[in-house]
């Protein structure tokens, strides 16, 4: 018997990464997972290298109306929702000069709005004790060149994260962030190009401390942590994964 026996997850941006590697780890300890995001293909293999305990619900979180249909599958299961990782995010690196209103209403509508959204259309369903997990970052904490836009969205989902905590403690529901570092996903690869994707990694490794970037299974560990009642006095709380990145 898993700690999630009987639970039902959903992990947004489910399909590669961080989001399929804690659809996998909340599967593995019992619960059925519903993962979604806008690559359908990708969802499905996710699914398929999983098992019967994921469901792949193709959709954006910053269209309200796929949202709509990923909890109408999870109101299907009639079980209610235990476990929300509102992980989905985009990610555009651009100087002051070279960034775009396009750009910025790209990163802000899924980072921020899209996060804020999952959270809200997900409240008829969060049964009472339910724990929620955004998927923040340390580059909220800094101010990298060329990254003021997703660090900026990055910064306001930390923010949103400790409202809604305080908006939905009085039903039992513990809302926390995880705050992971470099870590080795195919985003990146997807950010910089594949070309140079080999060089980008080395030299973010150079900048963590334990000496390596990060595997996205180690987030998800962290992940699990934070939706089980192991973590249950932690309410508002940033749970960083960075290998001490943002710790010396």
């Amino acid at each position: 018997m898993g700690q999630f026996e009987g639970k039902t997850a959903v992990v947004t941006g489910g399909g590669t990464g961080i989001g399929l590697a804690t659809a996998a780890r909340l599967a593995s300890e019992g619960a059925h997972v519903f993962i979604t995001g806008r690559r359908k293909d990708a969802l499905e293999e996710a699914a398929g290298s999983i098992g019967p305990a994921v469901a792949a619900i193709p959709g954006d979180i910053s269209e309200p109306a796929d949202l709509d249909r990923l909890y109408d599958a999870v109101r299907d299961r009639g079980r209610g929702l235990d476990v929300l990782f509102a992980n989905a995010g985009v990610a555009t690196f651009a100087s002051l000069e070279q960034a775009t209103p396009e750009q910025f209403d790209r990163i802000f509508g899924v980072n921020v709005r899209g996060t804020w959204l999952t959270v809200q259309k997900a409240l008829p369903l969060l049964n009472d004790g339910a724990s929620v997990i955004l998927n923040d970052s340390i580059r909220a904490d800094d101010g990298w060149e060329t990254f003021g836009l997703y660090a900026a969205s990055k910064a306001a989902v930390r923010s949103l994260g400790r409202t809604l905590a305080n908006e939905l403690k009085g039903r039992g529901v513990r809302v926390n962030m995880v705050a992971p570092g470099a870590i080795d996903t195919p985003g990146v690869d997807t950010a910089v190009g594949a070309e140079n994707a080999a060089a980008v990694k080395a030299d973010l490794a150079t900048g963590v401390p334990i000496g390596r970037m990060g595997r996205p299974e180690e987030v998800a560990a962290a992940v699990a942590f934070l939706a089980s009642a192991d973590s249950s006095f932690m309410l508002g709380s940033t749970l960083y994964v960075d290998g001490g990145e943002k710790q010396f």
